[in-house]
């Protein structure tokens, strides 16, 4: 399954938002390094229960805006019931 993702790195805390059209993910690393990116995945995979090796970044190594895929999902969380923070 593949993912629309925004990254905020840097931010002031860790959060996740799901709107059923695209994730957004406020992350306290910054993006130095691609820790952010890193961040970004684990956040990812504690949302949908699965392990990190299985969240992989297809586009947007340097941008805000990614395009995630995660193996072994077959529904995402409804969007009123998708915030993780």
């Amino acid at each position: 399954m593949r993912l629309v993702a925004v990254v905020h790195p840097s931010a002031g805390r860790q959060e996740l938002r799901w709107d059923g059209r695209e994730l957004r993910l406020w992350i306290t690393q910054p993006p130095a390094n691609g820790a952010a990116n890193v961040a970004a995945l684990r956040l990812v995979a504690t949302w949908l229960g699965v392990a990190p090796s299985r969240v992989r970044l297809i586009a947007g190594r340097s941008s805000r805006h990614k395009l995630l895929e995660v193996e072994g999902v077959q529904a995402l969380p409804a969007p009123d019931e998708a915030r993780l923070a």
